[in-house]
Order: C-alpha cells, then sequence, then structure tokens
C-alpha cells in the first residue's frame, strides 16, 4: 500500500551530506531517507525543482521502500566515473577517489567557463586514461546548435564515445544530429527524458542515438523500464549525486534492463566526502554490486540537517505525496 504524507513523514531523515568538490553550483547535498517495509528509499530533487516535478522523485522513493522489485539479470554494473568543472591540476585528485573505471563523464559547457576549458579538461583526461580509456561529455544543455557543433569538431579529436545533452530543446538536439551525421559520434539525451512532459518524443523523432536514464526523476525503476522498452533505445543509468540509498536504486534499474552496453554514472559516491552508510556503494575494479543499503544509525543523526531545514523538507514532502495521491485518486492525507 501507497503510504500517506504523515506516514512518509515519519519514516523521513533528512541528511545534508559535503560533497569533496564543487557540483552543480553546490557544495552540500541535502536528501530525504524514508524507510519502508522493504527497505530504504531516497526523496533528494533538487531545491530549484517545482513540487509536481518533484513528486517522481518522491514516487521512487516510495516504489523502493514498499514496492517489489524488478527482476535483475545482472549482479554488478559497470560505472564510469564523474568530472565536474574542476581546474585541470585537480583532475587527477577527483578521478583517483572513483579507482580503476575506464570511462570518465567530463563536464563542459559551464557558463563561467569557455570551450577552451573544456577542451584542456578532456585533453587531460584523455592523457591519464590513455588511448583505451572512454570519455563522453555532458553539456546539460548549455550550447546552441552552433555552439554545440563547434564543440563537437573541437573535442572529437579525443575520441569520444557520445555527447550528452549538448542542446536543450529536442528540435535543437535533431538538428545537430543531422549535422553530425557522417562524424559518427552518437548524442544521448538526459534532461530531454527525465525533464519532458513527454519523454519518448526524443526517440520518436530521431533527436538521440541513446537515453540517459536516472531512477529518481523518472519515478522508479518500472516507469524507468517501461520508458527505454518504449523509446527501443540503449540505455545509460545514471544518477543525480545521490547518497549510497539513492544509487542503489539506480543500481536496481540497470540491473533490470535487458540489455547495458554503457558503463553507468552511478559511481558518484566518490564525489561525496560523507555518506549515510559504513559501507558505501562505491565504484570497485571500475564497477559497483546491486545490493540494499542499510544506513547507519550514527551516520544519520551526525548529517542531519539543520532543523529550519528538516521542516523544509517535511513540507516539500507532505505537497508531493498530496499530489502522487491526487494522481492516484486517493484522498490526500
Amino acid at each position: 500500500m501507497t503510504p500517506d504524507a504523515e506516514e512518509l513523514v515519519a519514516a523521513a531523515h533528512v541528511v545534508r551530506l559535503p560533497l569533496v568538490t564543487r557540483f552543480r553550483g553546490v557544495t552540500e547535498r541535502e536528501a530525504v531517507l524514508l524507510r519502508g517495509p522493504r527497505g530504504w528509499g531516497e526523496f533528494s530533487p533538487f531545491l530549484e525543482y517545482d513540487d509536481a516535478e518533484a513528486s517522481a522523485w518522491l514516487a521512487a522513493a516510495v516504489e523502493a521502500g514498499w514496492g517489489a522489485p524488478a527482476p535483475a539479470v545482472r549482479d554488478g554494473v559497470p560505472v564510469n566515473a564523474t568530472l565536474p568543472t574542476v581546474p585541470v591540476d585537480r583532475i587527477r585528485e577527483v578521478l583517483d577517489r572513483f579507482g580503476s573505471v575506464r570511462t570518465v563523464k567530463v563536464k563542459v559547457a559551464d557558463a563561467r567557463e569557455t570551450l577552451a576549458d573544456d577542451v584542456a579538461r578532456v585533453r587531460e583526461v584523455r592523457r591519464i586514461l590513455g588511448p583505451e580509456g572512454r570519455i563522453r561529455v555532458d553539456a546539460n544543455g548549455g550550447w546552441n546548435v552552433d555552439q554545440a557543433e563547434r564543440a563537437a569538431h573541437e573535442l572529437c579529436r579525443f575520441d569520444l564515445e557520445y555527447l550528452e545533452q549538448p542542446c536543450a530543446s529536442v528540435s535543437e538536439l535533431a538538428e545537430l544530429r543531422e549535422r553530425l551525421r557522417d562524424w559518427q559520434l552518437p548524442i544521448a539525451a538526459d534532461e530531454s527524458v527525465r525533464k519532458a512532459d513527454d519523454p519518448l518524443e526524443v526517440a520518436r523523432v530521431g533527436a538521440a542515438d541513446l537515453l540517459v536514464v536516472k531512477v529518481q526523476p523518472l519515478g522508479g525503476v518500472a516507469a524507468a523500464l517501461h520508458i527505454v522498452a518504449e523509446a527501443g533505445l540503449p540505455a545509460v543509468v545514471s544518477s543525480a549525486i545521490d547518497t549510497s540509498v539513492g544509487l542503489a536504486m539506480g543500481a536496481r534499474l540497470a540491473a533490470a534492463l535487458p540489455e547495458l552496453d554503457y558503463d553507468c554514472g552511478l559511481g558518484t559516491a566518490a564525489l561525496l566526502a560523507a555518506d549515510v552508510t559504513r559501507e558505501p556503494l562505491a565504484p570497485v575494479d571500475g564497477a559497483i554490486p546491486v545490493r540494499d543499503v542499510e544506513p547507519d544509525a550514527a551516520l544519520l543523526r551526525e548529517h542531519t540537517a539543520p532543523p529550519e531545514r528538516v521542516a523544509w523538507w517535511h513540507e516539500r514532502l507532505r505537497r508531493c505525496a498530496a499530489l502522487l495521491a491526487g494522481d492516484r485518486g486517493q484522498t490526500p492525507a
């Protein structure tokens, strides 16, 4: 049964975790961990998201804590390192936290930086990985079509695996993909799936070669599996700088995909300076296991968010629970 709002608030642990480097403009990550009868779920939509968008994240947490797990076809998930827009002289330090991964996703198109900065960062990653390593870049929709085409021209000499969300809109992705058709440089869609009213449009109009799917924004494992199946495109499972509880949810999604051709962005526990478990879901030999994560009571207490933030998250939880109840035809608690 789906818990009501007050049950969720009673089950909630609101934490604030420090990051090892600035990511998405923040140095700390707040999350709500919910314990249900089946296990733990995470509710951690970014602060700027409205309640309608955040309610999908709550649906995923409820599924993890109160629902039945999807059947798994693998017990481990190969992962990539994720490199924020750090200075070149910090790249080795950050990548070392991920251990022996073969793939690095490099964040690019930061409004505070230039294409030259992106090129320097990707060049250094290629030097560190060597010719056998895999590099993908993620622009988070930060370029227009002309900028993306120019960036592709500059960056493709480093043998890119794919461009992730180079432009913001589906129409721009489609135009860019047409311009790059002879380049053999695939385009991956992330925001055009998880933030779209129609997550299948990008596949339907031929605007991407693969999908990046995240379990929380898409409303849970079952919903994400449905989108991937309907799209008919290869998928990469990624995270949103989750705690190890959220990463375990992502690993369940990756484990349930019939095919998994790409390393997944589920190694980001390496970007947390602290976690909620004594056994973080961090990469070992380039992979993470598919398993439940049990938070440590002492760590939950140590990293509890300040009282005003706990109250803020409780109210957000109530509002999103009311939206979910309305979607399901229930009486909001």
